[in-house]
């Protein structure tokens, strides 16, 4: 029988790893914790639908009527579906597009869902249009609160590779999107120098993503395989996180103000030291307090320090505080997810112990000084995405998709 870690991984995923050569050691744990336990009971029959149950990743968002708009990715289909009563049973799922084995599916990809105050819903997401997977990013559009969506459309003109997808929509409803971009990789590769990674790219919609200004960089040299994290500051501009490469091949990461003048210097989140020229398939996680403070959780293998790590900076990434380790040093750690209001902050996060999955989950009531004790929130034997966390009106949820267990939407707290 194939190694089931082998039949999980994406077909993109995997040709990655060939080419980069052996993933490190934390790498290939990380990917058998997302998905060996696919050897679940009820998932050792492939599930072969488009339908929720058979997701790889479902992306949530809270309407401002409190209603939750679900988007996920199944079988090579992108669909989008409602729930009026906390993801206890949906309206019937929309379709949103079709691309079979070249929809961008692998580890850190996701479809994007954000919804403004007149109830406009927009939708990214990626595919692959070659065999060398180069992909384009695609959006869609609802203005009848996500009954019916436009017919997808490419975010860029640009021929080269976009992915990664990540979306936010500021108070005065326009729309943000940055995205991994190749196009400098092409362009070098085309006058015979060999250029690593991709570079961070961004835009802004004032029409529901109708038509969005001309694309510029935050920053021309970044991992190409590692989503990028955002989060709004209490002005209202974009904060992006993401695994930047420094001088030397290191890949650590960076955080950035996008500010109405552009994107502001970069900031190093940590000197992990973690020169790799393999795809860690493993991005990281930002929020903004109300008061400023930028909290950042993310992966790393490198030199000085290994596993899953916790920071904040108070002077809007000029310097971050002394990296803390997220979970026990022995546990097989992964995919941390940041929330926060005012001065609140939740952290949760995957362990994987051999068997099953579980999701945990520490708070902080002053802006990440101190920090609760770890606690267990759901456990599941199969295959699970990566814990997300959202609010509706005062209220903070979990929401954890799981093959086995079906989607979970759990209420942890108050705001």
């Amino acid at each position: 029988m194939a190694n089931p870690l082998i039949r999980s991984l994406s077909r993109p995923a995997l040709l990655s790893a060939l080419l980069m050569g052996v993933l490190s050691f934390g790498v290939r744990a990380q990917m058998q914790m997302d998905h060996s336990s696919m050897t679940g009971s009820k998932s050792k029959n492939i599930c072969l639908s488009a339908g929720l149950e058979c997701a790889n990743a479902a992306t949530p968002f809270f309407t401002s009527d409190g209603k939750l708009l679900l988007s996920w990715t199944a079988n090579g289909v992108v669909s989008v579906a409602q729930s009026a009563d906390l993801g206890k049973s949906f309206s019937p799922p929309v379709k949103i597009a079709e691309h079979g084995k070249s929809l961008d599916a692998g580890a850190d990809a996701r479809p994007q869902i954000v919804a403004d105050k007149q109830g406009n819903v927009f939708l990214a997401y990626a595919f692959f249009k070659d065999a060398n997977w180069n992909a384009q990013i695609n959006t869609a559009r609802s203005i009848d609160e996500g009954k019916t969506f436009t017919p997808p459309v490419s975010l860029v003109k640009d021929g080269s590779s976009q992915r990664f997808p990540s979306v936010l929509i500021k108070p005065d409803d326009s729309i943000f999107i940055s995205w991994i971009d190749k196009r400098l990789v092409a362009a070098a590769k085309q006058g015979g120098e060999k250029r690593l990674g991709g570079s961070i790219a961004y835009s802004f919609s004032q029409d529901g993503g109708n038509s969005f200004q001309p694309e510029r960089f935050a920053n021309e040299s970044s991992c190409e395989c590692c989503r990028i994290a955002g989060g709004l500051d209490p002005k209202g501009s974009p904060v992006v996180a993401y695994r930047a490469i420094f001088p030397g091949g290191i890949r650590d990461h960076a955080t950035q103000v996008i500010s109405e003048k552009g994107a502001q210097p970069i900031r190093r989140v940590a000197d992990d030291d973690w020169k790799t020229d393999a795809c860690p398939h493993h991005g990281p996680s930002i929020t903004v307090s109300g008061v400023g403070k930028f909290h950042v959780a993310w992966y790393t293998q490198g030199s000085k320090r290994s596993g899953v790590f916790y920071a904040n900076s108070s002077n809007q990434g000029i310097s971050y505080s002394k990296p803390s380790r997220v979970g026990s040093e022995g546990a097989n750690v992964s995919r941390p997810y940041l929330y926060s209001s005012g001065q609140k902050v939740w952290l949760v996060w995957k362990e994987f112990d051999g068997n099953k999955s579980s999701a945990y989950l520490k708070e902080s009531i002053d802006d990440g000084s101190t920090w609760s004790s770890p606690k267990m929130l759901f456990s599941t034997a199969g295959y699970s995405d990566h814990p997300l966390l959202l609010s509706r009106g005062q209220e903070v949820f979990l929401s954890w998709l799981t093959r086995d267990d079906g989607y979970q939407l759990m209420s942890i707290g108050q705001q």
